[in-house]
């Protein structure tokens, strides 16, 4: 059996099931790949069991959308078998948007409403899976978005709604104002970044049934490539790990510790190397323990647990 038929799709809602691994675009612009070599890494993903891909309208200078469907417009029959996340709300400084004199976010029904469907185009689909809000803004009006929803979900533009970088409190907030309720909220997680455990968002994402995207999984670099101390604590201990589970590859290790946890989190890999995207395939089967699994935490809180 491939290890890929082994991987059980995570269940966001009673209709949308998404890969646990899921592939990011924020950089696609930057990995220089033509159409079609594009379209060759998309299907040895699916073929891996990576169906999941996610996209913001901002990423890449408002470019990696398009090079995407240029893409998947070479094979229209793939989109059945994926499904695509997009973002919105976050409205950057662009030589493309030279009317703009300030970065700002924008929830507004008729920004949210063109943001999705400007997507729908970028990417040659009829339809977004997962539509997000990028992140919380203090100029908010939870009943604009839901009227947003509400158009996008009753035009079959959009499937399904989440949120990313969302508190507790931010989340609840506008569910309450809902009909089809939020499925994810996409926010930072790593063993490096330990923010949404001591802000009790994991313990509110699991009482509630909400699955965590986790986005920059590897820190950034600063945990295998470490500046401050506590980076290389992280990496000790990490290394440590790797070495009792005769294990060479450290990012195999760090994305184990996120995919043992019983929150469900679906680490975010924004890589145009086929073969470190099946190291976070491959991670499912180390044989993580209890122990491993605080070794790296203690690590990175610079402490033993309480």
């Amino acid at each position: 059996m491939k290890l890929y038929e082994t991987l059980n799709k995570v269940t966001l809602s009673e209709d949308l099931e998404v890969s646990p691994i899921i592939h990011g675009q924020w950089r696609l612009s930057e990995w220089g790949l033509t159409n079609n070599e594009l379209l060759s890494l998309l299907n040895e993903c699916v073929n891996l069991g990576v169906t999941t891909f996610d996209h913001a309208d901002i990423y890449g200078d408002y470019s990696c959308e398009a090079l995407f469907g240029a893409a998947l417009k070479l094979q229209p029959e793939l989109r059945d078998k994926i499904q695509l996340i997009s973002k919105c709300g976050i409205k950057l400084i662009s030589e493309k948007y030279p009317e703009r004199t300030i970065k700002h976010y924008d929830y507004s029904y008729k920004h949210i409403v063109s943001s999705a469907e400007n997507s729908l185009k970028q990417l040659h689909t009829d339809r977004l899976d997962l539509l997000l809000l990028h992140r919380p803004a203090p100029f908010f009006d939870p009943d604009e978005v839901s009227k947003a929803f509400n158009h996008l979900k009753n035009s079959g533009k959009v499937l399904h709604f989440g949120v990313s970088n969302f508190t507790p409190q931010e989340f609840s907030m506008l569910n309450s104002r809902l009909e089809d309720k939020l499925v994810t909220n996409q926010i930072e997680i790593s063993p490096y970044c330990l923010e949404h455990f001591e802000n009790n968002n994991i313990n509110y994402l699991i009482e509630n049934n909400i699955k965590p995207m986790a986005w920059s999984p590897l820190a950034g670099g600063e945990i295998l490539k470490p500046k401050s101390d506590k980076g290389k604590r992280v990496l000790t201990a990490i290394q440590e790990v790797a070495n009792d589970l005769q294990q060479d590859k450290l990012d195999k290790v760090i994305y184990s510790w996120l995919l043992k946890h019983p929150a469900k989190i679906l680490p975010i890999v924004g890589t145009g190397n086929i073969n470190r995207i099946k190291t976070a395939v491959d991670a499912s089967q180390l044989p993580f323990t209890l122990e491993h699994w605080y070794k790296i935490y203690s690590a990175s809180m610079g402490v033993e647990v309480p």
